[in-house]
């Protein structure tokens, strides 16, 4: 019994020591990267970063983050009981997704119509065909974080809309 029992402490020190192994020991411990926010249009230039970081950051109704040929990405931000407005894509299909916050989606065929609601908070995902009628509207107490990909882009290069009506201003760019 007693072999047993040294085999299974030698067995033991063996995985405690395989653990600490020196080239663990000697690499460079792990630092918590600082996520540098930069609100820009990157497009159509390679572009790799935080999507979560840029998202929850963004306090502005709409920013462009990439506008490239066939493809672009924009950050929302919906303020408690703002909506992004009822609106249809003709020829561009669109995904949205949900950081932060909890709203509802409706959808129909006919802007009197609108016979499809979700409702939709942190990590839902929400495909919008084109040519459907849509609305998204912040129903929480905090802001609606989201961002879009639209394809192809829908907004001209460097859109920056701090707000609703600012947006809706621009609608000869972006309402249909």
């Amino acid at each position: 019994m007693k072999t047993v029992t040294t085999f299974f402490s030698v067995l033991l020190l063996l995985l405690m020591i395989s653990c600490n192994c020196p080239v663990k020991q000697n690499a460079l411990p792990v630092q918590e990267e600082q996520t540098a926010v930069e609100f820009r249009d990157y497009g159509p230039e390679p572009f790799v970063f935080d999507i979560e970081a840029y998202t929850l950051e963004n306090d502005l109704y709409r920013r462009a983050i990439w506008t490239g040929t066939n493809m672009q990405m924009t950050l929302m931000s919906l303020d408690p009981g703002q909506e992004i407005g009822l609106e249809k894509h003709p020829d561009i299909d669109q995904f949205l997704r949900i950081e932060s916050g909890t709203g509802v989606v409706v959808m129909g065929d006919l802007e009197e119509e609108l016979n499809f609601q979700e409702d939709v908070k942190d990590d839902f995902a929400i495909f919008i065909p084109a040519g459907k009628w849509h609305n998204v509207i912040n129903t929480g107490d905090v802001p609606l974080k989201i961002y879009s990909i639209y394809s192809p882009a829908e907004h001209p290069y460097g859109t920056v809309h701090n707000t609703y009506e600012e947006a809706m201003e621009a609608a000869g760019h972006h309402h249909h």
